[in-house]
């Protein structure tokens, strides 16, 4: 199927794009940067240097990806959203002088199989989404988020569990959580969820 880099778009040569990907105008893909197959990079988006990105992504117009995150398969960032990686930013040092790259640690962040995070939400740096989470347009997301939580607010905190199909599941008796899109039913123990096989 071959890649599609738009002739607006910034994609260093040393960044690595996987089979069937497509980088839209104004993208910009930085150097060691690693996407892989059937991704879609949105109008003005951003991928920093060495970011690890996994099949099927997306990540929607003008979202931030700031190294050194790393995105599984299947994850969607909404449009504007931000991935942090500096818990105590500043621009000068305690001298005055302009911070470089060698002046402090990128702390990545994490985002999980079939993750999602909505439009202009903020993921604080070293923070981890969780398999088939769904984080909520605006939220800001200073700690790790369980697998299928539905997170919301500012700091963000779980109002709801959902399957992998995205909708809230229905609860149902003894710890059992089930998907009305889908059916398939998960259990709940000591506050986290798993998809429960039969």
């Amino acid at each position: 199927m071959g890649v599609r880099i738009l002739p607006s778009a910034d994609v260093d040569e040393r960044a690595v794009i996987g089979d069937g990907t497509t980088v839209w105008h104004l993208a910009q893909v930085r150097e060691d940067a690693v996407l892989g197959r059937d991704c879609i990079i949105g109008r003005g988006a951003y991928v920093g240097p060495a970011v690890r990105i996994g099949d099927g992504v997306k990540l929607q117009n003008h979202a931030l990806v700031y190294e050194p995150a790393v995105l599984e398969d299947g994850v969607f960032i909404g449009p504007a959203a931000v991935l942090t990686n500096d818990l105590y930013p500043r621009s000068v040092d305690v001298d005055g002088k302009v911070k470089r790259s060698d002046d402090w640690d990128a702390l990545g962040v994490t985002v999980r199989e079939g993750a999602s995070v909505g439009a202009r939400a903020v993921l604080v740096a070293g923070v981890t989404i969780g398999r088939w989470a769904l984080v909520a347009a605006g939220a800001v997301v200073a700690r790790d988020v369980p697998d299928f939580a539905l997170v919301v607010g500012n700091p963000a905190r779980r109002i709801r569990w959902v399957g992998r199909a995205g909708v809230p599941l229905k609860e149902e008796a003894g710890g059992l959580w089930r998907c009305p899109e889908t059916g398939e039913e998960y259990t709940e123990r000591d506050g986290r969820l798993a998809l429960a096989f039969r």
